[in-house]
């Protein structure tokens, strides 16, 4: 059974939207490669005829949470994971000034099993276009986009004076049941 045409919600109850960072410099070994989650972000998917497809996605930055943390001297702990999240929050992507993400679709083509979806995303008051690739495993949507940090004006968070620092590209990977709006 595939995915019928349509307008479906999509958010935290229809599956997940994953941010992976890695690390760099030469302090690596000392950090971790996280996986970030948004808690609250909402969304809309119509499927049609590739062309006649379209996304719209709005992500609450203060929603997002660390999921994990590999590699590293030591494991995270709650009080790391707290560290990361308010810097993630207000230094980072400025939550207080610019509390959302949005990505809107301005174009998809392929066909319904593998598609590339293209369009603006908006990080902190600066929008630029991004391209996601997805296919479609019977009523799932997979997919997936590298978001390049300094684009946006973002600078790579880093500590021990740069010794250890996030990779400027950031994985953004999403995995979702197509819920029929009501």
């Amino acid at each position: 059974m595939g995915i019928e045409p349509g307008s479906y919600t999509i958010g935290p109850e229809s599956g997940r939207l994953l941010i992976r960072t890695t690390r760099a410099g030469l302090g690596a070994k000392a950090g971790h490669d996280l996986t970030l989650e948004p808690a609250r972000w909402r969304g809309e998917a119509v499927v049609a005829d590739p062309a006649g497809s379209s996304v719209t996605v709005e992500v609450d930055v203060a929603s997002i949470e660390v999921k994990e943390g590999v590699g590293g001297i030591k494991p995270l702990s709650d009080s790391d994971r707290a560290d990361i999240v308010r810097n993630l929050r207000e230094k980072v992507l400025n939550a207080r000034e610019h509390p959302t993400i949005t990505f809107r679709s301005s174009r998809v083509d392929g066909t319904a099993e593998v598609f590339h979806v293209e369009g603006d995303l908006t990080i902190s008051g600066a929008t630029h276009t991004v391209t996601l690739d997805g296919r479609s495993v019977g009523d799932r949507v997979r997919g997936s986009t590298t978001v390049v940090q300094s684009r946006w004006g973002i600078r790579p968070y880093s500590a021990l004076f740069g010794a250890l620092k996030l990779s400027d590209e950031v994985g953004v990977e999403f995995d979702l049941a197509l819920t029929p709006r009501a």
